[in-house]
């Protein structure tokens, strides 16, 4: 044991369960006297009330303006970059099939005649 934990008086959690699980239990014993149980369980039997179609289209366009706000957007140069690179590939991806389009024309058209 290092000195700062026998200062503490506590031991360190080796593993990151440990870790968690002493938090659940420290922050629910206190509250329900239950370890490891924060709150009831909700009830699913039928009784939940209606939510409205426009008080969950808000919540939805609230929430889609939530993860927009999360996305790492790519910077001017960046987007420079990814529009070359895809135009070369697709460029060469339908030269490849071009290609391959003709040797084929032309074998089919060696084995069966013009």
């Amino acid at each position: 044991m290092s000195e700062e934990q026998q200062r503490s008086g506590r031991e360190r959690p080796s593993t990151a369960a440990d870790r968690r699980g002493r938090r659940a239990a420290a922050s629910s014993a206190g509250s329900t006297g239950t370890p490891g149980k924060g709150r009831a369980t909700p009830v699913r039997d039928g009784r939940q009330t209606k939510v409205s179609a426009p008080n969950r289209l808000a919540r939805f366009l609230r929430e889609v303006v939530a993860e927009l706000r999360k996305v790492i957007w790519p910077t001017r140069n960046q987007m420079v970059t990814y529009t070359i690179v895809v135009l070369v590939f697709v460029s060469f991806m339908v030269a490849l099939v071009a290609g391959l389009d003709f040797v084929f024309g032309q074998a089919i058209g060696a084995v069966f005649g013009p």
